[in-house]
């Protein structure tokens, strides 16, 4: 008995001294029994990126890829894993803007089946033009993006991946001239925070802002993809 006491004291010991050492953050202790945003609360992933180190545990949960299995139709599929806040026209372009968090899967899917017209990369000199009109750009600090131009046999979409200056890493992963189906991985931001969907005016929105969307199999838009 006076084993069993001394054990759960040092238990308990252990506990608090971790929990003090990892105060105002989770202990290890019950961290993986969290959901992600309780696991790594956002000031924290802040703090690493200021000081340019992360928890492994949480890269690898940044940087998963599951699998994902397109709904059935021609329905236009959500580009990426987010929260949409905002689908504007502007131009004679409705503008889906999907912003990611630091928990969401950060690789991207293509929204339809067709052709890569074009795989246009917008650097730090992305200041002049179109730039500041935007929302999704006003937000970023010297706004980096990747510009996909996909041909469908109903007209042709883009699809943006947008992140900062300081972060400046994005990958694609499809080439000009290739054909690609709807629901393929395109491509990924490491550091980023917002994809843009390009349609025409007129085609028939299935979400709303504030709605939450999966990469790949939330449904977006209709009237775009030929039956």
């Amino acid at each position: 008995m006076l084993i069993l006491q001394i054990v759960i004291l040092c238990v308990v010991a252990v506990a608090i001294v971790l929990w003090a050492l990892y105060f105002p953050y989770p202990s290890p202790l019950i961290r993986r029994w969290l959901p992600p945003r309780r696991r790594w609360p956002e000031s924290q992933i802040r703090t690493w990126l200021e000081q340019g180190g992360f928890q492994r545990a949480f890269l690898r949960h940044f940087y998963s890829d599951p699998e994902r299995i397109a709904p059935p139709g021609n329905s236009m599929l959500a580009p990426a894993d987010g929260l949409v806040t905002s689908a504007e026209i502007h131009g004679g372009v409705r503008y889906l803007v999907i912003a990611l968090s630091f928990w969401d899967m950060h690789v991207q899917r293509s929204p339809v089946s067709g052709r890569v017209l074009s795989v246009e990369l917008h650097g730090d000199g992305f200041m002049d033009g179109e730039g500041r009109e935007f929302a999704f750009l006003r937000e970023k600090s010297c706004p980096v993006q990747k510009r996909l131009v996909i041909a469908t046999d109903a007209g042709q979409v883009a699809v943006r991946l947008i992140t900062s200056l300081a972060a400046r890493r994005i990958e694609t992963w499809v080439r000009e001239g290739e054909q690609i189906e709807r629901g393929k991985r395109i491509g990924r931001i490491l550091l980023g925070s917002t994809v843009v969907l390009e349609l025409p005016p007129a085609v028939n929105l299935l979400v709303r802002t504030g709605d939450r969307v999966w990469a790949g199999e939330t449904a977006v838009a209709e009237g775009v993809t030929s039956p």
